[in-house]
């Protein structure tokens, strides 16, 4: 008789059982994790696609209170009044005169015709009533216009010599040296290109698109080739212009993608990059684009090489190699990253955790903000003895927040990433606590790359390094002419002008910031708009 038990399959054993549930368990644990991960980055996808881009807070988010009672105290703060606040409205008079006052006026006067100034009734002549008289004022725009301007050199000799004497000395009237000899191209035309397709962004086709309209026959490729010669007699002021800014010892950094069709061993599709070096909040800026096929670290340590002093930069693992400098990283991508994890948070989670993990964090942040916007008027050493007395405690309550939250996060959430960014990150976040002259963010070297990205959307690409490099330089001028001022237009036709007989050795009354320049190269003040 066959022996039906041996031939069941054998039974498992109840530690098998538990390897299998732990086994299961694992796998669960990391599907929802992964389901969680892919939930968070639709929600982000949506949000930045259909979303806002401001990060800013609510009020009930700035409320925010920490454990401990010290961390928020301000013995210089004033005791609160209960007060009655009332809210009038009031119109100001003479806003229109304000706004028109640096345009200048041409006076119509609307007068009646010979045959009427008689007075019909006894005939004797009429005469202005002033009291009676009404004015009506409006902006009368003048299109562009091109025309041809015919420069004559004269030659001078004398009739005297010319008939008594063995030789006649002759005396050439002087010119100015042009710019851009044996072209069409002069000063104001090339300053025009370049305004257009570098303040304006308007591509090279647009503008030959429009210069025909104006009964101009100029194709891209000769606008290109100009705006290419303009971009050398401008070179030797943006060298002149990165020399003032290593000088400094406080910067910014920054760096974003170009599409450069012709380089050398390089797909047409490779990405290269335009890397942001400016200023800080101390001195007149200067700006100051550079074109490099790569994102390496390469680049930067040989921009920075003989610069000392502070950096601001984003948590890009490049800068780390510029280990002479003293690096501080921005609190506004700590604070984007939190703001990211709170978004990414479904709204069943958010309606049962009023207060999550990520809205904790994205208050400790906002609180150092608010701290800054109340030092934003103070001298830099009040400004450094008031973050030591007031940020240093935030920054302090928040180091013990983050090392209590990696205890219990998954590290590759939204929320993850946005505790291990500032972990990682710590000491360059706190740096801006050395000198009050720094600042707690990297939005002004943002702010400085955004007209080339906008620029970018429309133009598209570079065809070759030389254009990337002549469009950085271009930039780079373009600016800082806006940030300390300047009109870019009259300013780059005033450079045009006075460059091809500037000795490199006065140069520097040529900078955006230098007070030599003419008034009409600075744009009319409107603070008071």
């Amino acid at each position: 008789m066959l022996n039906l038990i041996s031939m069941r399959p054998s039974a498992k054993t109840i530690t098998e059982y538990r390897q299998q549930c732990e086994t299961l368990t694992q796998q669960i644990a990391q599907l929802t994790a992964e389901n969680q991960w892919l939930k968070e980055q639709m929600l982000l996808a949506k949000r930045r696609v259909f979303g806002t881009s401001s990060e800013r807070s609510t009020s009930e988010q700035q409320a925010f209170v920490f454990n401990e009672a010290e961390a928020l105290a301000d013995p210089t703060v004033p005791e609160p009044t209960v007060e009655t606040t009332t809210i009038t409205r009031r119109k100001f008079k003479g806003q229109r005169a304000e706004r028109l006052k640096n345009l200048p006026i041409e006076i119509v006067d609307h007068v009646l015709p010979d045959e009427q100034l008689d007075c019909a009734r006894c005939g004797h002549p009429r005469h202005v009533i002033p009291e009676m008289e009404q004015v009506r004022e409006e902006l009368h725009i003048i299109p562009t216009h091109v025309k041809v301007v015919r420069h004559i050199q004269k030659t001078y000799g004398c009739r005297y010599c010319e008939r008594h004497a063995t030789t006649t000395p002759m005396v050439t009237a002087s010119m100015p040296t042009p710019a851009f000899p044996h072209s069409l191209a002069s000063s104001s035309a090339v300053a025009y290109i370049m305004s257009q397709k570098f303040v304006n962004s308007l591509p090279l086709y647009r503008q030959e698109q429009d210069f025909a309209r104006l009964g101009v026959t100029l194709s891209r490729q000769t606008l290109s080739n100009w705006t290419l010669a303009g971009a050398d007699w401008l070179e030797p002021l943006y060298d002149r212009m990165v020399e003032h800014l290593i000088a400094r010892d406080i910067l910014h950094a920054d760096e974003t993608t170009l599409q450069v069709l012709h380089e050398l061993d390089r797909a047409a599709t490779a990405q290269s990059y335009i890397w942001l070096y400016r200023t800080g909040r101390d001195g007149p800026p200067i700006i100051c684009y550079e074109y490099q096929p790569t994102r390496a670290s390469a680049h930067p340590i040989a921009f920075l090489k003989n610069y000392r002093g502070y950096l601001h930069v984003d948590g890009y693992q490049v800068y780390d190699s510029l280990t002479w400098l003293i690096l501080l990283c921005c609190w506004a991508h700590a604070r984007r990253k939190f703001t990211e994890a709170l978004t990414a948070l479904p709204a069943a989670v958010r309606a049962a955790n009023p207060i999550s993990p990520a809205e904790e964090g994205l208050r400790f942040c906002n609180r150092l903000f608010e701290i800054e916007r109340e030092l934003h008027d103070a001298t830099p050493s009040e400004r450094f003895e008031g973050r030591l007395q007031r940020s240093r405690p935030v920054l302090n309550a928040m180091k013990i927040w983050l090392d209590h939250q990696t205890q219990k996060m998954l590290p590759k959430s939204a929320f993850g990433q946005a505790v291990n960014y500032c972990l990682n990150q710590w000491d360059k976040l706190n740096n801006f606590l050395l000198d009050g002259r720094l600042e707690l963010d990297n939005n002004r070297s943002e702010r400085s790359i955004k007209p080339f990205v906008i620029g970018r959307k429309n133009w598209l690409f570079a065809n070759t390094p030389k254009g990337a490099k002549a469009s950085a330089i271009i930039y780079s001028i373009i600016e800082t002419a806006k940030e300390n001022g300047l009109h870019p237009y009259t300013y780059l036709t005033y450079l045009f002008d006075q460059i091809p007989d500037c000795k490199s050795s006065d140069l520097d009354r040529l900078l955006p910031w230098s007070t030599t320049l003419p008034n009409d190269c600075h744009v009319p003040d409107t603070s008071a708009h």
